[in-house]
């Protein structure tokens, strides 16, 4: 008989990060693997702006954290730690960190004793050289950069940092109160003040001392991070600079222009600056809807990235996806697995693809598939019995790598156009060298996988599965089968899966949801998922049992299954776009 659900989980398992800056708060929760290869499961961030509520607008005298700052972060972080319970993640995989406002406040003792007793969490307050260090191991997570000399920039609300590492040690590292929140209350964003603040931001880098121990230590690429810097990028990518031909917002680029892959260029940042701080009434507007949230301090952001270009010597900055949360992250898993900070230069191009061509809301949807995928594999390979034992068989740690990927890249197509995708998606793969360190074939069983998990199903006698042997074709089968049915599932929005228990028996397969124990749960309990299920769910369960001989039982708590059974399904229990579906927790995912 196969193996029972009493099996212990997978090598694999949750850590979250929590950074509260100057300008908001954020947190990552991520999945994570012995080996260090981590992904993205959920993302959040609260608008909680420490700098900006203070007792002074200076950014030399000491200043105070305000009552009404504090409360603002209280129940922010309340609302974080809620959902880490929700997702069961254990103590000792959080961690906290504040940064230059919580650093530099006078009442920072009391705040931080006020966080450990009424949530629960405890902060590690970063001095900057370790600010710093984070941020450049968050880069070495998202680059191919660990041989290199490197020059990390990370530009916050309170402070920027500068770090110089090879090989994840860290050879320079410094921190400059020179932030856009608080650059943006001493000057504002009015044009004629842009120039004290030019002269201001110049006599600070002069007195540090900073571009001379820059020129001693040297490098040989210069990477940025931050929300800061990636928004001035994305202004670039878009054409800001050029009101005519700017791109709509929420429209990516077309392919032919993903060559300007993360990278920003000194002329590009100058265009953007020179929009910024011209135009009058008019360009406040479309700062506005551009920046969003972040356009009430974009114009000091940006000012001061272009002013760091300027006295470093910066002809062209490589912008990191990843910064200091995902930093935290890699060093607690450094710390947990001791592994090899470089291990994962492959797995990153696969991060660096989708995160490129996706929203953060898609590629929420990607990490969900991938985690739906990655429970039906692992249960797949434990069924000793099932299908003559060729699945268990023939599966290995590389065939899961390359689910997990072709999940995360399934729908990178729709930054082209809705219709068609999967098959915009499979072009993406194919062409522009985007995933470093596999092989040629290796790639193509990626994008086909991309190109195969809705619509038709694969035809192994077409030209694209020629090279292929028929042991690749086989697990190709496998595989397929289940990037079909984990995205058919992961669409099917009203089912929570943040916690699913996936098993086998003589039964056949089930998948429970919503946190129900499949074994000795009284009838009451469980029940089938409603036969109002749509088409696409349907013929993926379909394919599935065509593919392994049994069917999947979908299984759900009775309150679910009867809220699924009305035909007002789309509309209940759902918030405005960008949040979550719970009424009780307001807090708002990262979207864009």
């Amino acid at each position: 008989m196969a193996s029972a659900t009493t099996d212990p989980p997978a090598p694999s398992t949750l850590f979250a990060a929590i950074d509260m800056g100057t300008n908001s708060f954020k947190m990552l929760i991520v999945r994570a693997y012995p080996n260090g290869k981590f992904f993205t499961i959920d993302q959040f961030k609260e608008p909680v702006v420490l700098g900006r509520d203070t007792s002074t607008s200076s950014t030399t005298t000491p200043f105070t954290l305000s009552h009404h700052s504090q409360l603002l972060a209280l129940e922010a972080l309340k609302r974080f730690q809620n959902i880490l319970k929700s997702y069961k993640i254990n103590k000792t995989h959080v961690r906290c960190v504040a940064t230059a406002a919580v650093r530099e406040a006078v009442n920072n003792v009391g705040f931080l004793k006020c966080v450990r007793e009424e949530v629960g969490l405890e902060i590690d307050v970063l001095p900057g050289e370790q600010e710093a260090r984070l941020e450049y191991l968050g880069m070495l997570q998202f680059f191919p950069i660990y041989e290199k000399l490197v020059l990390g920039v990370d530009i916050g609300g309170g402070s920027t940092e500068f770090v110089i590492g090879k090989q994840g040690k860290v050879i320079f590292g410094a921190s400059l109160k020179l932030g856009h929140v608080n650059l943006t209350q001493k000057f504002g964003n009015n044009e004629e003040n842009v120039a004290h603040m030019r002269e201001h931001i110049r006599l600070v880098v002069q007195e540090s001392g900073l571009v001379d121990k820059i020129k001693d230590c040297g490098f040989e690429a210069v990477v940025g991070s931050s929300g800061t810097i990636k928004a001035v990028e994305k202004a670039a990518l878009y054409g800001y600079a050029n009101v005519s031909n700017m791109l709509q917002v929420g429209n990516m680029v077309s392919f032919g222009d993903s060559k300007r892959y993360w990278k920003l260029s000194r002329g590009e940042l100058k265009g953007v600056v020179e929009s910024l701080c011209g135009g009058g009434e008019a360009e406040k507007i479309r700062r506005e809807k551009f920046f969003k949230m972040r356009s009430e301090f974009i114009v000091a952001g940006a000012v001061l990235l272009e002013e760091i270009f300027e006295v470093i010597g910066i002809e062209e900055m490589e912008i990191s996806g990843y910064s200091l949360a995902e930093g935290v992250i890699a060093e607690t898993l450094a710390k947990v697995n001791d592994y090899d900070l470089n291990a994962n230069a492959k797995w990153s191009s696969i991060v660096r693809l989708a995160m490129r061509f996706n929203s953060n809301k898609r590629m929420r949807a990607a990490s969900q598939c991938a985690s739906i995928a990655k429970e039906f594999f692992e249960c797949l390979r434990k069924c000793d019995e099932l299908a003559g034992n060729q699945v268990a068989a023939s599966l290995d740690d590389k065939d899961l790598e390359y689910l997990e990927a072709s999940c995360l890249l399934h729908n990178i197509g729709l930054s082209i156009e809705k219709k068609g995708y999967h098959k915009h998606s499979y072009s993406i793969i194919m062409n522009g060298g985007h995933l470093q360190g596999y092989s040629t074939e290796e790639v193509k069983l990626i994008a086909l996988l991309a190109r195969h998990h809705r619509k038709k199903l694969p035809n192994f006698g077409h030209v694209s599965f020629k090279e292929f042997p028929t042991e690749v074709k086989k697990k190709f089968r496998f595989l397929c089968a289940i990037i079909r049915i984990s995205v058919a599932l992961q669409q099917h929005r009203r089912i929570d899966f943040q916690q699913m228990e996936f098993s086998h028996s003589y039964e056949g397969f089930k998948l429970a949801c919503g946190g129900v124990k499949v074994q000795n749960s009284p009838p009451c309990i469980l029940e089938p998922l409603a036969e109002d299920i749509g088409d696409d769910l349907r013929q993926e369960l379909e394919h599935f049992k065509m593919v392994f001989h049994e069917e999947l039982l979908l299984l759900v708590p009775s309150s679910v299954s009867g809220c699924l059974r009305d035909k007002d399904i789309f509309t209940q229990g759902i918030g405005m776009e960008g949040q979550s579906c719970c009424p009780s927790c307001r807090i708002a995912r990262v979207n864009h």
